[in-house]
């Protein structure tokens, strides 16, 4: 909506405009009114408009007058003039005023509302052109400070552009944080620019990896200064309560001359420690102790009674081990996220070589999705569960014989349920088995792939309906499993060697 103020000494003219013209269908709504051009200036001084409406001939102040003036507190605001005064001096005065139109009483309504559409017209294109603009300098902005963090663009240039952007980058001391929104990233931005809006000795951008929001604060002292960062960090959370989970991390107030990548890398390395303390939602990495060997010295991991237990086949104890395991490393002062991280790998690698050794057997495909997810892990429970996942695999592929019962399960469901979207995925949900070992369960009692085998079967099922059943290729390829008819087709001339409409012909 654009905001319409109204001037016109005269009070019908006034409440006559309120009812000729639908304001909102045209995108505006009237926000004041005044008898004269005094009071509008007045009331204008506090009151934002974008359109102007005034009369020409006023007591204390005339229309003219009253244009001159106001342009000088809304410099983009759009005036029109309405007169009884067919006068050119008036019409020449107002042209060099820049006015939008110069409508005589009384009013031609078409014309009127006419004028009205131009001038929204025109304030839409001006909007756009200062979005434009806008976000071009937001952009350039963000590259510029990602350059400067990352040591990456000399101080001479950096000056020039900082001046060239209006940031004013005077302080001694330099503190980074990052702010890590999980959803609707503009949006926080957004809200973050407007309640920090004021906000001295800041900086607000967007870092270019598009995980992050960057506060840069520009500090004179250090122990004033981090106080006051601090408040500023209380009243961004306060305003983004709405935007959770949030997570800000902080970093350390290094000195402005080359401290401030330091800084910054400081704040990333606090955002990981998310990953240990998922309840918080702000880290300081003054808060943080590296690991050194009494850490390490104080893991809680003994292999030998997780080997007992694997070789007993004792699921649910090994499961509530590693569940205590992983409380005690996140209670464990010093811990960091790399030392979990390697501490995982280990445990895993230590499973898959201990499977081997007892299967005389290599299964790389069974702990493949465990070491990925190690290597992008978000949090100290999800490390715990893909552990916990690597023990099952590992007891199960010991508890079963390669004569399990269980592929006997498989055949039968397939037989039963071939038309149906069967998957080793459902298959190994449906029966508590992890997919990889099925399949390779499967592949060793049958003697093909499960892939293989249920292609096979579906394309016996399907001749049989080719040389019984006068239903079309497409809905027999339904009855048997295909949703792709493409698909079906591949499959049927792979197995038959012709495609299935041939062999539709032939019987």
């Amino acid at each position: 909506m654009y905001r319409v103020f109204i001037v016109d000494d005269e009070p019908f003219i006034i409440d006559g405009l309120y009812d000729i013209i639908d304001w909102s269908g045209l995108g505006l709504e009237i926000v004041g009114q005044a008898e004269n051009g005094q009071q509008a200036l007045d009331a204008l001084r506090t009151v934002r408009a974008d359109i102007l409406i005034t009369d020409i001939s006023m007591p204390v102040m005339n229309g003219l007058e009253l244009i001159r003036a106001v342009r000088e507190i809304q410099p983009m605001l759009k005036a029109i003039i309405l007169s009884g005064y067919d006068e050119f001096g008036y019409l020449k005065e107002g042209m060099a005023l820049g006015i939008e139109n110069y409508l005589l009483k009384p009013i031609n309504l078409e014309e009127f509302r006419a004028t009205l559409v131009t001038v929204a017209e025109k304030l839409n294109e001006s909007r756009a052109e200062r979005e434009l603009s806008a976000h071009s300098i937001s952009i350039l902005k963000d590259h510029v400070m990602h350059r400067w963090l990352r040591d990456q663009i000399h101080p001479q240039e950096f000056k020039e552009r900082a001046a060239f952007l209006g940031m004013d980058i005077d302080k001694p001391l330099v503190l980074a944080s990052l702010l890590r929104p999980e959803h609707s990233h503009a949006a926080v931005f957004q809200t973050a620019v407007e309640a920090l809006s004021g906000s001295g000795g800041l900086i607000l951008f967007q870092d270019l990896d598009g995980v992050d929001i960057v506060l840069l604060h520009l500090l004179s002292e250090y122990q004033r200064g981090k106080e006051e960062a601090e408040q500023v960090h209380k009243r961004l959370l306060d305003a983004l309560g709405g935007f959770q989970p949030l997570r800000l991390s902080v970093g350390s107030v290094e000195e402005l001359q080359g401290g401030a990548s330091l800084s910054y890398v400081h704040a990333k390395k606090a955002q990981e420690y998310f990953m240990l303390y998922p309840e918080r939602n702000v880290i300081h990495y003054e808060e943080l102790k590296e690991a050194g060997d009494s850490v390490l010295q104080k893991l809680p991991l003994k292999w030998e009674e997780d080997l007992k237990l694997i070789l007993s086949k004792d699921k649910q104890t090994l499961l509530a081990r590693i569940d205590q395991c992983f409380e005690q490393l996140r209670q464990l002062e010093g811990i960091t996220p790399e030392l979990l991280q390697g501490i995982s790998m280990e445990w895993l690698i230590r499973f898959k070589l201990q499977l081997r050794e007892i299967r005389h057997t290599e299964e790389p495909e069974l702990f493949a999705e465990g070491f990925n997810r190690i290597q992008s892990f978000t949090s100290i429970g999800e490390l715990c569960g893909i552990i916990k996942e690597a023990a099952v695999l590992t007891i199960d592929s010991l508890l079963r014989d390669v004569k399990s019962p269980v592929v006997h399960q498989v055949l039968t469901y397939i037989h039963d349920s071939y038309n149906e979207d069967i998957s080793l995925k459902t298959l190994g949900a449906q029966y508590n088995i992890h997919p990889v070992y099925l399949g390779q369960l499967f592949h060793k009692e049958v003697n093909e792939s499960f892939t293989d085998y249920i292609n096979k079967y579906r394309i016996e099922r399907a001749k049989e309906q080719l040389r019984t059943s006068p239903l079309k290729v497409h809905e027999i390829a339904r009855n048997v499993g295909y949703w792709e008819t493409g698909y079906f087709y591949k499959q049927f001339k792979k197995h038959v060697g012709i495609s299935p409409t041939e062999y539709k012909g032939l019987v």
